[in-house]
């Protein structure tokens, strides 16, 4: 059997923090950056790993700052106060702070010669790399394809840039672009313990915002006569005031923060999340840690769902709050064995690290 490979490969997500996010920050493109750089990096692969100051990285071959201290710290709000007192301006500084990182792995890969360059943060990359055509880059697609991303990818796309999407219904707003490959996010199984039992109560994990579905999740539990546990991080805003700070009591609790190590107690405990999706969601880690956990999931149809759930065998897809509440009366029907085999099966960080490993040797052919 032929070797594989073994390429050198310059990553990068964010200049705003260092990597791996400090405390109360949720920010699941980092966390994949890092799993995938541990496993590529444990099958031989090199990893020069691009970011701000404090970054560390395990697997990583080289950490490369740049010298730039993260926008947020303490440092770099004092950058942000001194130079960015309106939003535009601001705007305009988290950009180029992650156009200077990007410059410098372009300015590497010429001495270096990196096989391929993975970049998370396309928006401001695009420019770069369409004016260095020797150099492979890939990125992964984490948000929705907006029309505007859609029209200005496939403007400034070119022979040397590779898309991946993290599911197939992210590709719908534009078809026809330069992909690379499908690869699903991962997670580590033995970080999300399986639970035969799970609990009497519900759960939702994620930012409170309308595209998440927070309210919807509330008046679900609230309809079918469940406790509600609401876990994500909350500021003041007319959303929250309105529509779930008035429920918070006894039948619904909020969590403003809980690490993401440590959520899987939270989700063997629930007897079912609840993920009402608002969005094309790309993808939703959410439901594959719970699923890992044997909890099942009921999420509307929209997006990566029907991707991830398995309708009737490790949770419910429906169509809106009414259905919810059906699916919710019924969930005790799921096997959460099922969940958990789902989980291993297609949603492993292991079979993440194959999946682009093979998308990446495919480039470099």
């Amino acid at each position: 059997m032929p070797r594989t490979k073994k390429l050198k490969i310059a990553t990068m997500v964010t200049s705003h923090y260092p990597t791996p996010a400090p405390k109360g920050v949720i920010y699941a493109p980092m966390d994949i950056a890092i799993e995938l750089t541990e496993g590529l990096s444990a099958k031989g692969h090199k990893i020069d790993f691009f970011g701000s100051k404090g970054t560390k990285v395990p697997g990583a071959n080289r950490i490369i700052d740049c010298g730039l201290e993260p926008l947020l710290g303490k440092k770099g709000q004092k950058i942000l106060e001194g130079y960015g007192s309106q939003n535009i301006e601001r705007g305009k500084i988290f950009g180029l702070w992650d156009q200077h990182v990007i410059a410098r792995m372009f300015q590497e890969a010429k001495k270096r010669k990196y096989d391929l360059l993975h970049i998370h943060p396309i928006d401001r990359a695009l420019p770069i790399a369409a004016a260095c055509p020797d150099i492979k880059v890939a990125y992964t697609i984490h948000d929705p394809i907006f029309p505007w991303r859609a029209d200005i990818f496939k403007m400034m796309q070119t022979p040397n840039q590779k898309f991946i999407s993290i599911s197939k219904s992210q590709r719908k707003p534009a078809p026809n672009l330069n992909y690379l490959g499908t690869v699903y996010n991962g997670i580590k199984l033995d970080e999300f313990k399986y639970s035969g039992s799970g609990g009497t109560d519900l759960l939702f994990v994620g930012r409170i915002t309308p595209e998440k579905g927070v309210a919807e999740a509330v008046e679900a539990a609230v309809k079918a006569k469940h406790k509600l546990t609401i876990i994500g991080p909350a500021s003041p805003s007319e959303y929250w005031d309105k529509n779930i700070k008035p429920h918070i009591g006894k039948e619904v609790t909020h969590i403003n923060y809980v690490p993401r190590k440590s959520l899987s107690k939270y989700y063997r405990q629930a007897k079912a999340v609840l993920f009402p999706i608002r969005w094309e969601e790309p993808f939703g880690l959410v439901m594959t840690e719970a699923m890992a956990c044997g909890t099942p999931v009921i999420g509307f149809r929209r997006g990566s769902v029907p991707e991830v759930i398995k309708d009737g065998k490790t949770g419910f897809i429906v169509d809106d709050v009414n259905g919810m509440v059906d699916a919710i009366k019924k969930i005790d029907l799921i096997s959460r064995a099922a969940c958990r085999k789902h989980v291993e099966d297609n949603f492993s960080t292991k079979k993440m690290v194959e999946e682009y490993e093979k998308a990446f040797l495919r480039f470099v052919k």
